[in-house]
């Protein structure tokens, strides 16, 4: 990229600038500071400015240097995450690790290291990046999004020259190694197929021929009841989900649009947010959260702009069902004629023993698969295999959106980027900006399954799966059952710009998770093909609250930042207002005060009666109640089926306040009950207790209160803690509120916004950002955003590094 005279100016003024904000003490005892004049005698460089909470703002002059800071600055942050990860993308978790452990699940579905790293090592052996990488752009990488990714791998790789590693995680372990720049593009490819090929991990690995004839003569069809309930549990969103919420200017206080973003990803391991602000003075400036080892702001905001994103409901698989030759059940037919399938033989070295060598099979369609998880088999048999496609095997593109949206001045070019790149594989955009615009939009790469393909060509295992999970099984045999291309799209085989659903302007926008149907309840979008999610379904009970939430504050209108805080922080648990006053008052009812547990002994529940009846409602760390419900609640929808919990049935009409009224005739009540109190009493815990004495991390030896509370619950504020009894309540957090961020514009040139990274920067329990935020979010406080340079420097903590490779 050339930069224009111009951005030297403002780049050495900046420099400048920041070399005089230099405090003596500048650099700690990790990172050295090098020269101010000559940074790094030659070849990348950067200038970091960190602010408060360890948030590094990178100044750079052109891409590679951009990424050579990012890579920088996020190996000193979380060195040991990062070198965990590229440990997996190359495929030698079981050298280091052994074949027989679990990796953390970030960056694939693979239960063991050894299945991981034949997949991940069957990407790297077929040069599979490599050939991405060379792909054109628009439908490859742009040269910008690659001197990122050169740039982050030089600067990754000169943090471990220059560094010595402080995090007791990977301290001295010979797993932590420098890295390329196909390492990098490689993570990215990890990232965009994790709803795709990486949830098929296993299955693609496993995948054999049938050697004996007893297996050749198995009947190759599931039963589809079974196969539909399993594909349905596939693609929820338990480890990962989010709430965002774009409002219009038609309800706020100065007619400028407000932004809540609110991504709910897992607390540990490789799919953690990392937050910084990248500059490139005239070309780009942009600030948010980036999910570990990518080059460029996930979610974030501009000038102007500011975007999140939450888990779409669009399903980026299907399955081809093939007819074999029944003499070859490696060759395969397609309008009569024999395909052969291609061989990949994968070795992985295996600590502990002798190289694993397997072969993996591969059709036109993609890889042979023998599981979607363990609920959804797929026998290869004598007459029938199944083919995985996964169009997002072809997409490097997601950094190209990134870098797109650094440049909008508004919602209208979010879309124009959203069309020209076709990036996002599993993610719905919801975004604002300060001229007052809304949007939504399921922009996601898609395979090109319209229901009328589906209809014709559909096998009789696609017929079950279709209608109830959106997975397409196809005739793989016929010709006239390929999957085709929109002429508007970037990749042939996937949905084109104009088939995807858009909500503009309405004066709220937003998603939990749900389809696209309902990001207006007064609005809803309708007319999208299957594939991209239902329609008239049930809500989950997040996203019901959700929608009366911001509904309920569009109505209000004269929104403001804070508006959106207290939304963030109001952990308003939906299933409390539907169910606790009923629970309460069949809780008096019960004959003495006792009811039966499972265990089929009386328990003494009438304590409990009062403490519900008087409980606020809500998951605050302070509630008192607010455990016992969710212990009870957690019981009770455990052991009942929808259709026996509630008096008034689901009704389309009425999405946001159906089904409802508990059925307190229901058996599971009343156990349910009598089990929670068991639990806490046997635990030591009282059942009017605080929330926040029970719900908790650890953090450096001290419990770290966490307000909010479970999917069921139907909190905004999503935590899903592990329970130990042994150890007092809920201990760490498995998934949950990230990278939270409410903007908004005032007039002035600096957008007005709040963050929080709510398990903080660094997974180092030895830096000072291993918990500081985390603190934070327990008190339901708020970081100021420095975006503009005279906050920057303003910062009372600023601390400046230069960095740069030696030669």
């Amino acid at each position: 990229m050339r930069i224009r005279p111009r951005r030297f100016a403002v780049l050495a003024v900046a420099l400048l600038t920041a070399s005089a904000a230099l405090p003596a003490t500048a650099a700690n005892g990790q990172e050295r500071q090098h020269s101010p004049s000559h940074p790094s005698a030659g070849g990348l460089s950067a200038v970091i400015r960190y602010t408060e909470y360890g948030i590094p703002h990178i100044l750079a002059k052109n891409y590679a240097d951009l990424g050579f800071g990012t890579g920088w600055a996020q190996a000193a942050d979380q060195v040991c995450t990062l070198a965990d990860g590229f440990v997996t993308v190359r495929g030698e978790r079981s050298r280091f690790f052994g074949p027989d452990a679990e990796p953390d699940g970030s960056l694939s579905s693979a239960a063991e290291n050894l299945s991981s790293d034949l997949y991940f090592r069957g990407v790297r052996a077929t040069d599979t990046i490599e050939k991405l990488l060379a792909v054109p752009a628009p439908r490859g990488p742009s040269r910008d999004s690659k001197d990122l990714m050169r740039g982050w791998a030089a600067g990754y790789n000169a943090w471990l020259a220059q560094n010595r590693i402080t995090d007791p995680a990977c301290r001295g372990a010979a797993w932590v190694r420098p890295v390329t720049a196909v390492d990098v593009a490689a993570r990215t490819f990890a990232l965009a197929v994790l709803g795709g090929q990486g949830r098929a991990v296993d299955g693609i690995t496993a995948a054999q021929p049938p050697a004996t004839a007893a297996a050749r003569t198995t009947v190759g069809i599931p039963d589809a009841r079974s196969a539909a309930r399993a594909a349905r549990r596939l693609f929820d969103t338990a480890d990962m989900g989010s709430n965002a919420v774009a409002f219009s200017g038609a309800t706020t206080a100065n007619g400028r649009g407000l932004l809540l973003g609110n991504p709910h990803y897992p607390w540990q391991g490789g799919r953690r947010f990392w937050q910084s602000q990248q500059t490139i003075p005239g070309e780009l400036n942009v600030a948010g959260g980036t999910l570990l080892g990518s080059t460029t702001v996930s979610i974030g905001h501009n000038a102007r702009l500011a975007w999140s994103h939450t888990v779409a409901t669009g399903v980026t698989l299907n399955l081809h069902q093939l007819t074999l030759d029944p003499a070859d059940p490696t060759t395969y037919l397609v309008d009569g004629q024999p395909q052969r399938m291609t061989r990949r033989t994968v070795t992985v070295e295996a600590r502990g023993g002798p190289p694993v060598t397997r072969t993996q099979w591969w059709t036109r369609y993609g890889p042979v698969v023998t599981s979607l998880g363990a609920g959804l088999p797929l026998p290869w048999t004598s007459t029938t295999a199944y083919a995985l496609n996964d169009p997002n095997a072809e997409n490097l593109r997601a950094p190209d959106t990134a870098l797109g949206f650094r440049r909008a001045r508004g919602t209208a070019d979010v879309l124009t980027t959203l069309r020209r790149t076709q990036g996002l594989p599993w993610i719905n955009t919801v975004a604002a900006d300060s001229g007052g615009h809304s949007l939504f939009t399921q922009s996601q790469v898609l395979p090109r399954i319209t229901d009328e393909l589906a209809q014709r060509c559909s096998t009789a295992l696609g017929k079950a799966l279709y209608p109830s999970s959106g997975i397409a099984v196809l005739d793989g045999s016929r010709g006239d059952c390929a999957l085709g291309s929109d002429p508007d799209a970037v990749q042939p085989g996937i949905f084109g710009p104009t088939s995807m659903p858009v909500l503009k302007d309405a004066p709220y926008a937003e998603n939990s998770n749900d389809s696209a149907w309902l990001a207006n309840t007064d609005r809803p979008l309708t007319g999208y093909e299957r594939v991209f999610g239902p329609i008239g379904s049930q809500l989950s009970t997040r996203a019901r609250g959700a929608k009366a939430d911001v509904s309920a504050m569009a109505a209000k209108g004269e929104l403001t930042v804070r508006d959106l805080q207290a939304q963030q922080f109001a952990n308003r648990a939906t299933s409390g207002d539907l169910i606790a006053d009923d629970t309460a008052r069949a809780c008096a009812a019960l004959p003495g005060g006792t009811a039966t547990g499972s265990d089929g002994k009386d328990v003494d529940v009438s304590e409990a009666c009062g403490v519900l009846k008087t409980w606020d409602r809500s998951m605050k760390t302070g509630s008192r109640g607010a455990l016992l419900f969710d212990r009870f609640w957690r019981r009770l929808t455990a052991v009942t089926v929808p259709a026996q919990l509630w008096k008034v049935p689901f009704s389309a009409a009425d999405p946001v306040r159906t089904p409802n009224t508990l059925n307190t005739q229901a058996p599971g009540v009343a156990t349910a009950l009598a089990d929670a109190v068991s639990e806490l009493r046997a635990a030591g815990i009282a059942l009017d207790a605080t929330l926040g004495a029970h719900q908790v991390v650890v953090r450096g030896g001290q419990r770290i209160p966490v307000p909010g509370g479970t999917e069921s619950l139907g909190v905004w504020n999503k935590a899903e803690p592990v329970w130990d009894a042994a150890a007092g309540g809920y201990t760490e957090v498995t998934t949950g509120s990230s990278y939270i961020q409410a903007v908004g514009w005032d007039g002035g040139r600096c957008p007005v916004a709040r963050t929080l990274l709510a398990y903080s920067q660094s997974s180092n329990p030895n830096s000072p950002h291993f918990s500081d935020q985390t603190r934070l979010f327990s008190e339901g406080k708020w970081v100021t955003s420095r975006f503009c340079e005279k906050d920057i420097l303003s910062s009372p903590g600023l601390r400046v590094i230069r960095v740069g490779e030696h030669r």
